[in-house]
């Protein structure tokens, strides 16, 4: 029997690879307008709607996922003796795996003999849903529940994240960032760069002036950091910039024969804290 994989909706998958590879899912909340709103990769809210929604001054708040919710999702593939393997978002930027991690001790307290793996990814977004990915093909390919979790344990700090926000405002009012930190974003035209670290923590590391330097130095990182590219599938994620999206994409495969890249929309619940117009781009390097 294959072991099930489960991820949580800051993986930032498309809908239809979800559903087309039988994916598991925990849902992030977030709420606004009055509303409660299930993260679940735009079926609720377009994506599209939600950053409009954003640039007409929209303030988003997320919830973390609680344990009772993970103790409900863990415990029927206990039951039935399904190895489960779950790959959540970064626990640096969010309480959600600590309860995952919790939820597992008590399943585990209920049936001993259980398989449940959680994995920290220490990562966001498409950087999260690229170990969800290769964990997928692993699966496809033959490979079993250790092997599984091993290969993500082993890579999960390879996985770059290289990012550029329209401004630091968001991440600082979710508390992603410090105020001190959060003042590269008042400064005219300058387009705050990131990376994620390996704790899972957003580190800012430059400014540039304007949006083309900002993508540009994105493709910089990359063409110093990927190794073995013509392996590799590249992915970015985007908060309603698909054009440039697009430029980044044909920017990398100017000049690295890679596989394919992958591409998705920036899902509500980071899209709360990074705001409108974040790029993102994610790939293997020899580290972080």
């Amino acid at each position: 029997m294959k072991p099930v994989i489960m991820t949580d909706s800051c993986s930032d998958l498309p809908f239809e690879y979800v559903q087309e590879h039988g994916l598991a899912v925990i849902h992030l909340t977030y709420h606004f307008d009055g509303k409660d709103y299930l993260d679940d990769f735009g079926q609720s809210l377009s994506h599209q709607a939600f950053y409009r929604t954003l640039r007409q001054g929209a303030m988003p708040t997320t919830s973390q996922v609680n344990v009772h919710t993970f103790v409900e999702a863990f415990r029927p593939y206990a039951e039935r003796g399904e190895e489960l393997i779950y790959i959540g978002f970064s626990s640096a930027l969010s309480g959600t795996f600590t309860s995952a991690a919790t939820a597992r001790q008590l399943v585990l307290e209920e049936y001993p003999e259980a398989k449940i793996a959680v994995i920290d990814s220490r990562s966001a977004s498409l950087g999260l849903g690229m170990l969800v990915y290769h964990a997928v093909e692993l699966r496809a390919r033959g490979k079993g529940y250790q092997e599984i979790v091993q290969w993500v344990e082993d890579h999960k700090l390879k996985v770059n994240h290289w990012f550029t926000v329209e401004d630091l405002n968001h991440l600082k009012r979710g508390g992603r960032l410090s105020g001190a930190a959060a003042l590269m974003g008042t400064m005219l035209n300058v387009k705050p760069v990131l990376h994620v670290n390996d704790e899972g923590k957003l580190i800012p590391q430059a400014k540039v002036r304007g949006r083309a330097k900002a993508l540009k130095y994105l493709k910089e990182q990359l063409d110093a950091r990927i190794i073995n590219p013509a392996e590799q599938v590249v992915f970015i994620s985007h908060g309603d910039a698909p054009e440039d999206a697009e430029t980044l994409k044909e920017m990398i495969r100017a000049d690295h024969p890679v596989k394919d890249v992958f591409t998705g929309y920036i899902g509500p619940v980071i899209g709360s804290h990074a705001g409108p117009g974040t790029l993102a781009v994610f790939f293997f390097g020899s580290s972080r």
